[in-house]
């Protein structure tokens, strides 16, 4: 076999689940976000229906992340990494958490100011992990 040829081993899929359950979080929130105001049109119980079946795969999609965030974690010596990666780390890890807690205050409140503003603020949060994510590995 050449350079060029690559495995499909057990990191590969840690990576390719953690991918999934990123885009089903981060991608979720952008695609509900441009769709509300286009489910408003269609009815005024549209939008609370079709985020309640997101919810579903949005917090799926959460779960996900986070195991593989973690098996990530183990499986890399987070000890022997630079101040920097601890820091940006440090950072991914708050955002993420700042991310789930908007998203279940946004899907628990009844008012529609706290809706929008833990709306805005957990997928700026998301982006901002996967931001960070994207440094890690960089």
């Amino acid at each position: 076999m050449d350079d060029l040829t690559t495995e499909l081993d057990l990191d590969a899929i840690r990576v390719f689940l953690h991918l999934l359950g990123v885009c089903g979080w981060v991608g979720g929130q952008l695609v509900m976000g441009a769709l509300v105001p286009v489910l408003r049109k269609v009815s005024p119980e549209a939008p609370r229906l079709a985020a309640e079946r997101f919810g579903w795969v949005a917090w799926a999609c959460f779960a996900l992340a986070v195991v593989t965030g973690v098996w990530s974690l183990a499986a890399v010596e987070v000890a022997d990494r630079s101040g920097g990666y601890h820091v940006t780390l440090l950072v991914k890890l708050l955002l993420v958490g700042a991310s789930g807690a908007a998203a279940a205050i946004h899907g628990t409140t009844n008012s529609v100011v706290v809706r929008a503003a833990t709306g805005a603020a957990a997928a700026l949060t998301a982006l901002g992990a996967l931001l960070a994510g994207a440094i890690l590995v960089a």
